[in-house]
């Protein structure tokens, strides 16, 4: 018997556009459609593999994402382009020293991810 495999992670959003646009650029995906202002679009790994879609829906974000991206940072350069490409800084979570372990994100649209530091 066969198991099932993951075909896509899909994001709902108001601009599948602009978020195909951003998730691109933080990943260094391709970028595919929309054809169409309010059609899906896509990233995929310049690889090859798993895809990204951004489906539009009439109604905002309002609760806190069940299901996130985690991504790692190559140094704090990456924070700054992150931030200029539109995401938002929620909150340091740091341990009892105050080493920073991540970064509670927000993109272009609300959708919460974790970004982590190189290591050291």
């Amino acid at each position: 018997m066969g198991v099932s495999t993951l075909r896509d992670i899909c994001f709902d959003c108001s601009d599948p556009a602009r978020m195909a646009a951003f998730w691109g650029s933080v990943l260094g995906y391709r970028v595919h459609g929309p054809s169409s202002e309010n059609e899906a679009a896509a990233i995929v790994a310049p690889a090859g593999g798993m895809r990204i879609w951004f489906n539009p829906v009439p109604e905002p974000k309002v609760a806190k994402n069940r299901v996130h991206i985690d991504i790692n940072m190559p140094d704090q350069a990456e924070m700054d382009r992150l931030l200029s490409l539109g995401a938002t800084a929620l909150e340091d979570i740091r341990d009892d020293d105050g080493t920073l372990f991540w970064t509670i994100m927000a993109d272009p649209e609300g959708n919460e991810f974790c970004a982590f530091p190189a290591k050291s």
